[in-house]
């Protein structure tokens, strides 16, 4: 018999370890891809729901521990395989090492943990922010407690039809993930587009809506309807080459570096928002801890508790020293050159640097996280800032040590401290994130906010332990951002393209070099500046433009933009049809719950096709082929595209009659197909 107030306990952390191994493992292949992962709080509260109800006195408590603990697998890999394989795409590494993957990724996590602890009380007192996804959790887990609903059943079916549409496209290779049709108009200009098929990228799509669809479809016009003509007419096209070719070039070398630029000043944008609501509280923050230590944690309810705060600062001090170890291995590095005053001088500032740029970006990671939710957080955008001040830091560091400047060979392990350094912060921003995310949750459904804090450090732990082993298998299945893995050739339409990776080597070289193509990125400037221009203009009719989505359209490659804009347009749709069935002007309980089922197929379409992908990692791996599994004939790949473009139409027919199609979750309940 469980009491109905138990949260921690054995069957509920055994669920929160497999979720957070499973969804770590499945976002790290769809960050890798696409360079996005989705939010694994409602699939895993989801899940827990479906599971607990086989054993009795299972309780909401206990589904919101599960949920808290699975979703630390999907943010750790948001904050970690995002950057850490600029160090393959660097040559700094040769494989991912399993134990400094691990030491990053665990002391960046649990650091983000720790930088939660003082915001908790701030940022969920603030009554303007309303933490959109927070509040959705802890409104379905309530929800569960009330009746029993098909959201189970949905999610699995999604995951099945995402992992067999998967398996026919990078597997079997009976259908395309995408069909590009490109031309040339004699030897100026080059036209065309590329439509993405690939399920997970559709339904991540259906997940992030129409704004944000809408603001990449901006960046998909900019970058590759218009830029890639307008380049190709200003150099010469190689007359041997076909169009396709063509324009994957004039994309890599021009059309990338523009959306880096946008993406940059995006993020700097962002951050000159929000610094004065972010240093207020910092303030606050600080002022908590002092009136929590006079006023001691017996006198608060038991949801008001966090650890405490002794224990927060002993962990910390544990923290720093396997940092300091692994961040003077770098600093000692013979090819640097420094004395030995010099390296406890870089390792002191790298240290300190980390603690208070971790703990500033965290809190702006927190922010967002109630501002407009987890999965919409600018993570990239802060990274980039965080990359472009430590690489100025490094070089303002080094420029003065003559030790230094003698060693010609010193780049690549500067470049390599920088990425190490933006890993630590990254992944401190992504838990803190979801810490706080998840402790809105918490608060809906009165949980102890200690509690839920210990069962993070474990989904930390655990998803730590197996992040380097799923990026190794990863890299010799799939190569990433152009690199091969050691002793093969992966052809370079098959890699992980690894963009976020590919995007932060990229400024971390440009900065170390002082080799940045300045034009370009003096392009993605004023592209930004205007996009900063017409959401001012926007706000005052209630609408917004995401400049890092403009940016993230220009940026990456367009089968990925067109399948995300595709899915964003299908809920579009979906969410109109519904609207003008429940013609009310306050949304019903219907309206809710058909929307609901729609996210929860999306999610499990993800899922699928995520785990799927890695699934086939292993037999690639085994044959270094990514061929072994292929079905269709090499001169049969229109079929296989007409096949892939008729499962894309097959998902968005089956995802608006499911949310469309019937009052109830019965089986019974179907119509005709409309609203």
């Amino acid at each position: 018999m469980v009491p109905s107030s138990t949260e921690i306990t054995v069957r509920a952390v055994i669920l929160a370890v497999v979720l957070a191994i499973i969804l770590a493992a499945a976002n790290a292949y769809l960050g890798l891809k696409v360079g996005l992962t989705i939010s694994a709080s409602i699939p895993a509260a989801m899940i827990s729901m479906g599971v607990l109800r086989f054993f009795k006195n299972s309780s909401i408590l206990e589904n919101n521990i599960v949920q808290t603990g699975a979703s630390a697998g999907e943010a750790l890999v948001g904050g970690t395989a995002f950057i850490l394989p600029a160090l393959i795409i660097l040559h700094y590494w040769q494989h991912f090492s399993y134990l400094q993957t691990l030491i990053l990724s665990l002391i960046g996590g649990i650091l983000g943990i720790l930088f939660s602890i003082p915001l908790r009380r701030v940022l969920l007192a603030d009554k303007t922010l309303r933490f959109p996804e927070g509040t959705a959790i802890g409104q379905v887990l309530k929800m569960s407690q009330d009746s029993k609903n098909g959201n189970l059943r949905r999610l699995t079916q999604g995951g099945a039809w995402g992992a067999v549409i998967t398996l026919c496209q990078s597997g079997f290779q009976i259908m395309a993930d995408h069909a590009a049709t490109w031309f040339k108009v004699g030897n100026k200009f080059v036209f065309g587009f590329t439509f993405g098929f690939e399920p997970a990228i559709l339904a991540a799509g259906y997940i992030v809506g129409i704004n944000v669809a809408l603001s990449t479809l901006l960046g998909v016009v900019i970058g590759l309807v218009v830029g890639i003509p307008i380049f190709s007419y200003l150099h010469p096209l190689v007359t041997d080459v076909d169009a396709s070719s063509v324009a994957v070039t004039i994309w890599h070398s021009y059309i990338q570096p523009i959306g880096v630029g946008t993406m940059l000043v995006g993020g700097l944008w962002t951050m000159a928002l929000l610094m004065k609501p972010i240093i207020s509280g910092m303030q606050s923050s600080f002022t908590s801890l002092k009136t929590i230590k006079k006023s001691g944690y017996t006198a608060l309810p038991k949801h008001e508790r966090d650890i405490p705060i002794h224990y927060a600062m002993g962990l910390l001090i544990v923290l720093l020293i396997p940092l300091g170890v692994i961040l003077f291995n770098f600093v000692s590095h013979p090819i640097l050159g420094l004395g030995i005053k010099l390296q406890i001088i870089t390792l002191t500032i790298m240290i300190l640097f980390i603690l208070l740029a971790g703990f500033f970006f965290s809190s702006l990671c927190g922010y967002f996280a109630g501002l407009i939710g987890s999965s919409q957080n600018p993570l990239s955008g802060i990274v980039l800032s965080v990359l472009l001040l430590v690489s100025l830091l490094l070089l303002g560091l080094f420029h003065w040590v003559p030790e230094a400047t003698q060693n010609t060979q010193r780049l690549l392990d500067s470049e390599g401290l920088a990425i190490i350094i933006g890993t630590l912060i990254s992944s401190a921003c992504a838990i803190s994130n979801d810490t706080i995310q998840d402790l809105k949750t918490g608060q809906i459904v009165e949980a102890t906010p200690w509690k839920q804090q210990v069962i993070l450090v474990l989904g930390v732990v655990v998803s730590a332990l197996v992040l380097a082993p799923t990026l190794e298998l990863l890299f010799n299945a799939y190569g990433m951002g152009g690199v091969s893995p050691p002793g093969r050739y992966v052809d370079p339409s098959q890699m992980l393209s690894a963009p976020q990776a590919t995007l932060m080597a990229s400024l971390v070289v440009g900065a170390f070099t002082h080799n940045l193509p300045w034009n370009l990125l003096g392009i993605g400037f004023l592209v930004a500046m205007a996009c900063i221009i017409v959401d001012r203009l926007l706000q005052r009719h209630g609408m917004r433009l995401p400049i890092l989505a403009v940016g993230v359209g220009i940026y990456l490659p367009l089968d990925t933009s067109s399948a995300l804009i595709l899915g964003g347009l299908a809920s579009y749709v979906v969410d109109r049809t519904v609207r003008k069935k429940h013609l009310t002007q306050t949304e019903t309980p219907e309206e809710n719950h058909a929307r609901q089922r729609g996210l929860t197929l999306a999610c499990g379409l993800v899922a699928g096709a995520c785990l799927m992908g890695v699934v086939l990692a292993v037999p690639f791996t085994l044959a270094q082929s990514t061929e072994v599994l292929r079905l269709m004939p090499a001169h049969f790949t229109g079929i296989a595209k007409v096949l892939g473009a008729l499962s894309t139409v097959a998902i968005f027919a089956w995802m608006y009659r499911t949310v469309c199609g019937f009052k109830s979750d019965s089986p019974s309940s179907w119509k005709d197909g409309s609203c």
